[in-house]
């Protein structure tokens, strides 16, 4: 089973201000990046753009966080919707690299991250969820954390796409 590593909305218009556990957060996706590298593995950074707007595309909101580890051979995806498959080259992509695993990391937990887990299972996609690699801002009803801890035990607990979605920390997975 090949795998793919996608590094959601990393973006500094969406880390500005830090989301929940930022910086530890960047630091484990830059692990996943690091191995899924070693490991021959496609690393695909997925951008959100909205049209004149904060995160129009080519702004410097828009730009992949300066702390990631951005590689010459990575890919990237840009999307205008939660979902990262929905009007962009992700399944292509996935397609000409001959994926059948996902793994999951980035930004937002609850929007971006929960979609596009779904739709990757929905498409058959088994999918590792990187527990403690996706973050989002603190809301007024949960904090970031909160909001992290249940798209993990929700995501993980779905069945009826087939496929698992596992939420496994970052220490865990292994490409």
């Amino acid at each position: 089973m090949k795998s793919a590593l996608l590094i959601i909305d990393v973006q500094k218009g969406l880390f500005t201000p830090p989301p929940a556990d930022a910086e530890a957060t960047i630091d484990r996706i830059n692990s996943l990046s690091t191995a899924a590298r070693r490991a021959g593995v496609p690393v695909i950074f997925i951008q959100h753009q909205t049209p004149d707007d904060e995160l129009a595309h080519g702004s410097d909101a828009w730009q992949i966080d300066r702390r990631l580890q951005v590689q010459d051979g990575d890919h990237r995806v840009e999307k205008t919707t939660p979902d990262s498959f929905l009007r962009t080259g992700l399944g292509p992509l996935l397609v000409a690299n001959g994926v059948s695993h996902l793994v999951v990391c980035g930004y937002s937990s609850e929007f971006c991250v929960d979609t596009t887990t779904r739709r990757a299972a929905g498409l058959g996609y088994p999918v590792t969820l990187a527990a403690d690699a996706h973050t989002s801002h603190d809301k007024a009803h949960a904090t970031g954390q909160q909001i992290r801890d249940h798209h993990n035990a929700t995501l993980s607990s779905i069945e009826s796409f087939g496929v698992l979605i596992n939420a496994l920390p970052t220490a865990e997975i292994h490409f």
